[in-house]
């Protein structure tokens, strides 16, 4: 199956390119409410499905045992660029544990924050691990290994125990075998286990309403979901499309990307799970796509629609700041 253009990107009144792409929304039964394109294709959900893989560190204590609140539990959630308060808030979690950087085993790069990495430069410094994207959510595993008792030493290997409970969360709230044969490694080392993207899109409209869920489990999700929608920069950091979309309505809107063009949202007032991937691996095309969706099933309230909706029209402006285009979503999507 072709899945369809759901993106345009213009020059001027011409269509430069386009982008390919699927989309899932589920309610909380278990039941399609909107789909477009391939939904049974098996997809990487990189570092969407964080709120999912965060589940343990509430579940097993440790999040009460540390005193985490809504700013530690975000930033286990998150996809952070490197700012100074991200790496100042995975230190002192570290810290709770009795842990530093030394280990973290998610690899080191320079920050997405152009900012951020022009002040770590001109101060001569380089990066280390907490400056990693995924520092807030390997910070959290570690914290759940030392709570828990286990050797966090290759905590990111596929077979420890920390993993194994990464992979049980994973499995019970998408309804979706995660088997060898559809594992692979994400970029900070953790595996990554490619399902059907329709189990995303119904495993978040059970994270958003406890559907299903134990009592426990249901109190976890909905505290890790308020965190970030309570936390949005903790999420993503400065300019970053998730901040925007979850401040477009604050408190009703959850959204989190991945590598690779996904997205993964929940509506909890709608009781709706969202997953979408751009074929391409466009982000720039996905965060189109999810703020296209949002408008659409948002669309009873006409100022967040508003918001949403100019946020799924970005400009594309030249080097002096004129507009000269576009991207925006084709009919098939708004």
């Amino acid at each position: 199956m072709t899945n369809p253009v759901l993106i345009e990107v213009t020059r001027g009144a011409v269509v430069e390119s386009a982008h390919r792409g699927v989309v899932s929304v589920f309610d909380a039964d278990g039941k399609p409410v909107f789909e477009i394109g391939d939904t049974e294709h098996p997809v990487f959900p990189r570092s969407a499905v964080k709120a999912i893989q965060a589940l343990p560190l509430v579940e097993s204590g440790a999040a009460d045992a540390y005193g985490f609140g809504s700013r530690e539990l975000a930033l286990a959630c998150a996809s952070h660029s490197g700012e100074p308060a991200h790496v100042e808030l995975a230190t002192a979690m570290l810290a709770k544990a009795g842990l530093d950087k030394t280990a973290l085993e998610c690899g080191a790069h320079w920050p997405s924050s152009h900012d951020a990495t022009i002040a770590l430069a001109r101060a001569g410094g380089v990066p280390n691990a907490l400056h990693n994207n995924c520092s807030g959510k390997h910070s959290g595993f570690l914290c759940t290994c030392v709570h828990a008792g286990i050797a966090h030493g290759g905590y990111v290997k596929a077979g420890h125990s920390m993993q194994e409970m990464v992979r049980d969360a994973m499995q019970s709230v998408t309804g979706a075998a995660h088997d060898v044969g559809h594992c692979g490694t994400d970029g900070c080392s953790i595996p990554t286990y490619a399902v059907p993207l329709k189990s995303f899109a119904r495993g978040f409209a059970r994270m958003a309403t406890g559907r299903g869920f134990s009592p426990e489990r249901a109190k976890a999700a909905k505290r890790l979901l308020s965190a970030c929608m309570a936390e949005p920069f903790l999420v993503a950091g400065m300019g970053k499309a998730d901040v925007a979309l979850m401040q477009a309505a604050p408190g009703r809107i959850f959204v989190k990307t991945g590598a690779e063009g996904v997205y993964c949202a929940a509506l909890p007032e709608l009781g709706l799970g969202i997953a979408l991937k751009c074929d391409d691996g466009a982000g720039r095309a996905a965060e189109v796509m999810i703020a296209a969706m949002l408008a659409k099933l948002l669309r009873a309230d006409e100022a967040v629609a508003a918001r949403l909706g100019k946020l799924a029209r970005p400009a594309i402006e030249s080097r002096v700041g004129a507009k000269v285009g576009l991207l925006r979503p084709t009919a098939a999507l708004a």
